[in-house]
């Protein structure tokens, strides 16, 4: 349904360590890149970060937050080990989160500008 999502940073070089680093274990990387802007995706960039003067203001409570889809559970465990060590903050260790369904299999972290990011996976351990 959604073809592409294009969010804003403040500081689009340290997006991209962010996003470099925290993508490539669910098997994305950038596609494209320029001074300001860099695409994202496995074929196609499909998640595009943009130099932005005013990127969406941090809010824990506006419901907004990106979801990356990831192979195996490993992967979403290499993705948070990475982007925590890449300037990312915790916001949910990888678990199960029963709640969601028994075998949804996610890790959260905050992004350099404050944006919400999971990595997803839905198959069995």
């Amino acid at each position: 349904m959604i073809n592409h999502i294009s969010i804003g940073s403040a500081d689009l070089a340290k997006a991209r360590k962010f996003y470099d680093a925290a993508l490539k274990p669910l098997g994305y990387s950038c596609l494209t890149k320029d001074d300001t802007s860099a695409g994202y995706g496995d074929a196609d960039a499909r998640f595009w970060v943009l130099k932005s003067a005013r990127p969406v203001a941090p809010n824990a409570e506006s419901g907004l937050h990106l979801c990356f889809d990831a192979p195996t559970r490993k992967s979403v465990d290499a993705f948070y080990k990475a982007a925590l060590a890449a300037g990312g903050k915790d916001n949910g260790k990888p678990g199960v989160r029963e709640n969601y369904g028994p075998t949804y299999y996610a890790a959260f972290v905050i992004d350099p500008d404050g944006y919400r990011v999971e990595a997803y996976c839905g198959g069995a351990a």
